[in-house]
């Protein structure tokens, strides 16, 4: 306790002194030497006379956070050792075998998802295969992050793995030279009908631009009419990506964002450079409150220049800017050095980003707070937070029950279970989880410790602490007794309910287990009543 004591009060006095740098009238720089002066002489006088040994790494690592937070959420410290993690974020590479992996806290590393091509795909890996070892070390006593980090490495270099098979039960040897692995941020392109094409895009990382053309350009050869840009839960990336993407469908020269800070330099605009694939096929693009940053530059660029039309729900709120810059030690600093503005000089940041929503995205905000702007076309738009889309969409809703299964992992669990039992399934198409299928499923997950507890159940457990904090359980204790017995259900009664809703979740992650990331978009496409309403839905007139 002494210890977080001390490194709060270090640290916070270090964040007032830098939240109050312009007081007094003292310049910026002597604000800045003062409490640097300070925080150095309280840390030597602590490793001089503090009563333990002072623990220097972990108090001001938690320093610097707080002081970063004290600022704004997207501002952070990378330390030289988790460097690999940033190139990851802003790349979606890194050196390895090209899996997903699944683990137990006492169990093997199971193989969960190889990447189609990848060096685990080239050397037989599937679904339900397990790992026994490492380079010789047993995985059973390793953590999940320690077993991922063994298998990465530098590219061309051997990693060697001991397997147990899925099918068949056989374990052999197997030697994987790591290769360069990237993540694509283009997920899916195809065609949704005759004449619409349909590109899912989950992130902006390098060349995801290119990506984007060259599934524009393979649709048109199938005939596409329209294009829906799929953007709902891209959480952004790369300013230069999102530029790059705006300028497949506007004339050259046109203004797509611009950036304003507190330096000369961070002031800009960014116009198009490059000449457009198309300025006339009918776009839709689909965001939702997961659509942030770079997807916003993309949305908030095509509704200003009315270049087509943007439909789902608002989006998260994000219009900072952040640039990367080197720091001692070789660590980085990724800060917020502007905020973005779109051609109409709509700021997409939300007014007060520390009161959103659960999720994180803008909350309600009134019209009296926000300001008119105005597109190419003279349509009214506004600002205070997020693109607000031309034509809203219902957005799809599930049960408690749903959540709980996927973010339990339950569905995971028997995906790879599945798989073990099952050496093939049909062609995707033909593919289905049947009646009995779903049976199986409710007979495995009864077996799973999870909270399987309905919303309202939950309301009303609630509802029970709050009448024994306030003395009343006794004399209501019949009719709170009568309420239960109404609202609680079997785990494999509330399941079988859920039923309609469950089965696509199931089906995806099967399908991915067969045929790789595409087929699970192509699954959940089956399901996505968003995107058939968006299909069903007038466009604006532009």
């Amino acid at each position: 306790m002494k210890k977080r004591i001390i490194a709060a009060a270090v640290m916070a006095a270090v964040v007032s002194g830098i939240s109050g740098i312009a007081s007094y009238g003292q310049s910026k720089s002597f604000k800045l030497g003062q409490w640097t002066e300070i925080e150095s002489s309280i840390l030597k006088e602590l490793n001089r006379s503090y009563v333990d040994s002072l623990p220097i790494d972990r108090i001001m690592r938690t320093g610097i956070n707080a002081m970063l937070e004290n600022l704004d959420p997207y501002t952070i410290y990378i330390p030289e050792e988790e460097n690999e993690d940033l190139q990851m974020m802003l790349s979606k590479t890194y050196g390895g075998i090209g899996a997903v992996i699944f683990k137990e806290k006492d169990g093997n590393v199971i193989i969960n998802e190889p990447y189609y091509g990848s060096p685990a795909w080239k050397n037989g890996l599937r679904c339900g295969d397990e790992i026994l070892s490492i380079d010789g070390t047993p995985t059973r006593g390793l953590e999940t992050k320690e077993s991922s980090d063994r298998m990465k490495g530098k590219p061309g270099t051997t990693v060697n793995f001991k397997v147990m098979k899925a099918i068949g039960g056989d374990t052999v040897d197997v030697a994987i030279v790591r290769e360069r692995i990237h993540i694509p941020d283009v997920e899916y392109v195809g065609m949704l009908d005759d004449t619409t094409g349909y590109i899912k895009q989950t992130g902006f990382t390098d060349n995801v631009a290119d990506a984007v053309k060259n599934g524009y350009h393979e649709l048109a050869k199938q005939g596409m009419k329209r294009l829906v840009l799929d953007l709902r839960g891209n959480g952004g990336g790369l300013m230069n990506e999102a530029i790059r993407i705006v300028s497949l469908f506007v004339p050259k020269g046109s203004l797509v964002v611009s950036a304003k800070g507190s330096t000369p330099e961070s002031v800009r605009e960014y116009r198009t450079t490059t000449e457009p694939v198309d300025t006339v096929m009918p776009l839709i693009v689909l965001v939702d409150s997961g659509s942030a940053s770079s997807s916003e530059i993309v949305s908030g660029a095509i509704q200003d220049l009315d270049r087509g039309t943007i439909m789902g729900k608002r989006t998260f709120g994000k219009g900072l800017v952040q640039t990367v810059r080197p720091v001692a030690y070789n660590g980085q600093l990724k800060v917020t050095t502007a905020k973005y503005y779109t051609p109409s000089g709509r700021c997409v940041q939300a007014i007060d980003y520390s009161h959103r929503n659960e999720d994180g995205s803008v909350g309600h905000i009134p019209d009296s707070l926000t300001h008119e702007f105005r597109t190419a076309k003279g349509r009214i738009v506004r600002d205070g937070g997020g693109i607000t889309p031309d034509v809203e969409l219902d957005a799809p809703s599930y049960s408690r029950i749903v959540y709980s299964l996927v973010l339990n992992g339950i569905i995971d669990r028997y995906a790879i279970r599945y798989a073990k039992q099952h050496e093939s399934i049909p062609a995707l198409e033909d593919f289905h989880f049947t009646d009995e299928d779903f049976e199986d499923f409710v007979r495995f997950a009864e077996g799973q410790e999870f909270d399987y507890r309905s919303g309202a159940e939950t309301l009303f457990d609630q509802m029970k602490e709050e009448l024994e904090e306030d003395g009343l359980e006794e004399s209501m204790k019949e009719e709170v007794a009568a309420l239960e017995k109404a609202i609680k259900m079997d785990k494999e009664d509330f399941i079988r309910l859920k039923k309609d809703e469950i089965i696509p979740f199931i089906e995806e992650e099967i399908a991915v287990r067969y045929y790789f990331q595409e087929a699970g978009i192509q699954v959940r496409l089956r399901y996505d009543t968003q995107l058939k309403q968006a299909l069903e839905s007038p466009m604006v007139e532009i």
